[in-house]
């Protein structure tokens, strides 16, 4: 694989259902070695089902189309034998809920000593059990020769994401992906684990994916910005691009509701209404509904993604949407 080509490519993913409804329709995503991927949106939205398309995490009975290229390898429908051999060895998964996804019965110390065996057969429990205590001593776990010997239900909130976290990089992955990883924790710990997360990226030179609906977070880690809305993608671009120059709705829409101690008083402006149910997804624009910029045609016909002022945008009014209002494009001289 040469330097250029990305870790995980994944290009036009389709994720459909028995019944045939798409919950994930059409979306691209790159991430590359050291960068930062933020995947961002309320919920629903169909973020956590496309990053774990890749993992052949996909709801049960779905169909997958598209393609899912790992290091050039094609994943998309691979066995699962072939999954589970990349899964925690090659991609590492945070999980949003560890109290769910941590085995209660078993120690914290044996979970990461069983997940580093798993995909080192050769390695003693002896050795593995003296890596579990330097993982959680390397996500600043305090005690970690203690910490090995008990379980899940004794650690605290913070506490069990660090486990999390301690066993998704147990292998030294090429990729880690963080599923909502500070939900549920209190601004402080919020901070401690993004700092946790960050530090290992950067010093393994990983590729992150960074699922979240705290556009926040993603201002202090993310170096390109996927937006997505009602299983799409409707807008990406570099970080600082769409913060400062975003040319959709939804994207300034989910930015005004950060809370801020300039402008207007200090006041959250929530996005009105709430995300279409997937099996009632409007006509036109899904977003139109809730768009107080919405015009005819937002109502018939849905805008596909064109790139605008380096920005990746699907509206159809992207080129003249200016400071949170639309600005016509003024005609050229001598002409009406």
């Amino acid at each position: 694989m040469s330097d250029s080509t990305p870790l995980l490519e994944m290009r036009d993913i389709r994720v459909k259902l028995p019944s045939g409804l798409e919950i994930v329709r059409g979306v691209d995503l790159v991430a590359e070695a050291g960068k930062v991927v933020g995947v961002v949106g309320e919920s629903g939205s169909g973020k956590s089902v496309t990053v774990r398309a890749a993992l052949g995490l996909m709801p049960s009975s779905s169909t997958l189309t598209g393609s899912i290229r790992f290091r050039g390898e094609e994943l998309a429908n691979a066995p699962q034998r072939r999954l589970r051999q990349l899964r925690g060895s090659k991609i590492g998964l945070v999980f949003q809920d560890p109290m769910t996804a941590l085995n209660p019965v078993i120690t914290v110390g044996n979970l990461i000593a069983e997940a580093v065996r798993l995909h080192n057969p050769g390695m003693s429990w002896r050795k593995a059990r003296l890596r579990a205590v330097e993982l959680l001593d390397m996500v600043s776990v305090p005690q970690p020769e203690v910490r090995i010997d008990q379980y899940v239900h004794e650690f605290s909130g913070g506490m069990r994401q660090r486990a999390m976290i301690a066993m998704a990089v147990a292998n030294n992955p090429d990729i880690l992906v963080a599923d909502e990883p500070t939900t549920a924790l209190d601004v402080t710990v919020q901070a401690q684990i993004m700092e946790v997360i960050k530090g290992l990226q950067q010093k393994f030179s990983m590729g992150l994916i960074l699922i979240t609906h705290d556009l926040g977070v993603i201002a202090g880690v993310a170096d390109t910005v996927v937006v997505m809305y009602s299983g799409k993608v409707v807008e990406t671009g570099p970080v600082r691009q769409l913060f400062y120059a975003s040319r959709h709705p939804y994207t300034r829409g989910l930015l005004s509701c950060l809370p801020t101690i300039v402008g207007d008083g200090g006041k959250l402006q929530p996005i009105p209404g709430s995300p279409p149910l997937l099996s009632a997804r409007p006509s036109g624009c899904p977003f139109h509904p809730r768009c107080a910029l919405a015009q005819d045609l937002c109502r018939t016909s849905e805008p596909p993604l064109r790139e605008v002022d380096r920005l990746q945008t699907a509206c159809h009014f992207a080129e003249t949407l200016r400071d949170g209002q639309f600005h016509p494009v003024p005609s050229p001289k001598g002409q009406p």
